[in-house]
């Protein structure tokens, strides 16, 4: 049976590093991003689609994580979409 695609398997969460200064929000957040590549996608992207920094660090994204108070708002919105079934491609958030 094909896993859906909005089940937590499909992101991972990404925490910034050392490299904050080049991490797209440029704040202290955790972001999510798809853990299977789209074609036509943006491979470099969080779901609200800022860049990933260089050396990510990656982590499987677990419910509790949803409720974290550091994960970007607009990724969390983008997930709750796809999610619901409201985003068409995921590429356009």
């Amino acid at each position: 049976m094909p896993r859906p695609a909005w089940s937590l398997y499909a992101y991972q969460l990404i925490e910034p590093d050392e490299q904050l200064d080049l991490f797209a929000c440029r704040e202290v957040r955790v972001h999510l991003v798809a853990r299977q590549l789209r074609l036509g996608g943006h491979a470099d992207r969080t779901l609200c689609g800022g860049l990933l920094p260089a050396q990510p660090r990656w982590r499987a994204l677990e419910k509790v994580w949803l409720r974290d108070r550091r994960l970007c708002p607009d990724c969390l919105a983008t997930f709750q979409a796809q999610r619901q079934g409201l985003c068409s491609n995921w590429a356009d958030g």
